[in-house]
Order: C-alpha cells, then sequence, then structure tokens
C-alpha cells in the first residue's frame, strides 16, 4: 500500500505538535514522559520533531493525559490556520456591485 504524501498544512501540523508537546514536557525527560504515557521514548522523539507527524489518536490521547493537556487545547495550538486557498473567499464578498 502507497500513502498519500503529507501536505505542507499537515506537516506544519506535526511541527506544532511536536512543539507543542515539547513545551508542555518542560523540564521532564523524554524518557520519563513516554514511560508514563505508554510508548517508547523514540515514538515521542519523533512526534516531537515532526518526524512522525500524523500519530494516532491514542498515542495522542495518552500523551495530553500525562502531560496535564486536554485534547481540546491540543486541537487548537497544533492547528495551523487554514490553507492560503480559502483567504480568497472573503474577497468576493463586497466586490462593488450594487444589489
Amino acid at each position: 500500500m502507497v500513502r498519500t504524501p503529507l501536505t505542507p498544512w499537515e506537516r506544519e501540523r506535526g511541527e506544532r505538535l511536536g512543539a507543542l508537546l515539547r513545551v508542555a514536557r518542560g523540564g521532564r525527560s523524554m524518557v520519563e514522559v513516554a514511560a508514563a504515557a505508554g510508548l517508547s521514548a523514540e515514538t515521542l522523539r519523533k512526534i516531537e520533531t515532526g518526524r512522525a507527524p500524523t500519530p494516532a489518536f491514542f498515542t495522542v490521547a495518552a500523551l495530553a493525559g500525562t502531560l496535564g493537556l486536554s485534547l481540546d487545547e491540543v486541537a487548537v495550538l497544533a492547528t495551523p490556520p487554514e490553507p492560503a486557498e480559502r483567504e480568497g473567499e472573503g474577497e468576493r464578498e463586497g466586490n462593488g456591485a450594487a444589489a
């Protein structure tokens, strides 16, 4: 099975997730946090560095719980702004045409 390449937006989301987890981990070691979440330190390292930009839901849930984050916080903080293609949609409104 061939995996579809990730879009730049999906890669950015993975990088933001990794940065969020690093900040939330604070001074705790990667090994300590990974063990508490039931993961290998290698898995956490890959997520934090963006090499695993789309971890499984239950992996993210375990890390969030261990780090004291809600899944809502993770979703909001790790999600980049919408892709640039949507920026032009609002420009069509109020284009000067009289009603």
